[in-house]
């Protein structure tokens, strides 16, 4: 039996069997001009473009093959694969400045780092997910940002050194905001891929706590920084695939080492950021649930039955 999925308010929700499918059809969520996909299927489409699917008849007769152009959400393994990122040096560095530039300023900084996102963002090659996008209004960060600078002054002049302790904590909670900000506004096509972070504040500030303490060891910061991108990928929901880091502590550390030398040489920095972005994404991979490169079967008997309970909360 088909799963389905149908998208919300820029979110996917599913995956649902057919015939409970069919009951939100004829309840009227899932409306003709609803987007909804299944395996198989190329793209998502308005489920009225279905024959068979709204008003009855004989069930769709779905093309096999070709990943969703929405979030790559259902296509099992044929739309798995390594990421990669491609830019051009000279855009790279003069964007870099004005970014730069714009942050010193304080006030447009918000407007900036958007600008830069935006640009940036399209820059990384997802399988499954072509014209990569990022749709976030740097209005959204006004209040986050500029309430963290009244806050800094007015700590600041108070001198309290378990306030300043405390405004440490409350940058770290906003770093995690701004990850689960950027995550939900990744799109693909111009459509919202409905991806969440789910990873909790606590874990979040616990794993900047560890890297802060790794530094002490000198090396260990590698491996604990390759945990927490093992940790973040795993946070990242919305998909069918797993996302899967696969770089070790060892491979993290030289590059880490390498760069630093060439960045002190200043010149080479946009070839090194763009070398390391490179790796990066290259050990970042898409897998078909149940492949070798996933979670462990424990973990993933874990996951998944959470994941397919979920909408049922939401509809009760």
């Amino acid at each position: 039996m088909a799963s389905w999925f149908y998208a919300s308010e820029g979110k996917q929700q599913g995956p649902f069997p057919e015939g409970q499918f069919r009951d939100l059809i004829a309840q009227g969520v899932v409306r003709p001009d609803t987007l909804v996909w299944t395996e198989g299927m190329a793209g998502w489409q308005k489920a009225a473009e279905i024959p068979g699917l709204v008003g009855g008849g004989a069930p769709p007769m779905i093309p096999a093959g070709g990943p969703p152009t929405m979030g790559g959400r259902g296509n099992g393994g044929a739309a798995g694969g390594s990421l990669s990122v491609d830019f051009g040096i000279l855009e790279f560095t003069w964007r870099s400045i004005v970014m730069l530039i714009g942050m010193c300023f304080v006030i447009p900084a918000p407007w900036v780092f958007v600008w830069y996102t935006k640009w940036i963002v399209p820059c990384v090659k997802v399988p499954g997910r072509p014209n990569l996008s990022f749709t976030g209004n740097a209005m959204a960060l006004v209040p986050w940002f500029f309430g963290f600078i009244v806050l800094a002054i007015a700590i600041g002049f108070i001198g309290s050194q378990l306030l300043s302790n405390l405004l440490f904590l409350v940058q770290i909670v906003l770093y995690w905001l701004l990850i689960k900000w950027i995550v939900a506004n990744l799109a693909s096509n111009g459509q919202p891929l409905g991806l969440s972070f789910t990873g909790s504040v606590w874990a979040y500030v616990g794993w900047n706590l560890l890297f802060a303490i790794s530094i002490i060891t000198i090396i260990g910061w590698a491996w604990v920084a390759a945990a927490q991108m093992r940790w973040f990928c795993r946070s990242i929901e919305g998909t069918r695939r797993e996302i899967v880091f696969k770089g070790s502590g060892l491979e993290i550390l030289w590059r880490g080492i390498v760069a630093a030398i060439l960045f002190s040489l200043i010149i080479p920095i946009p070839w090194v950021y763009r070398w390391i972005m490179n790796w990066f994404a290259s050990q970042t991979e898409l897998a078909p649930r149940g492949s070798p490169l996933g979670v462990t079967p424990s973990a993933r008997a874990r996951s998944l039955p959470a994941r397919r309970r979920r909408p049922a909360c939401r509809r009760a």
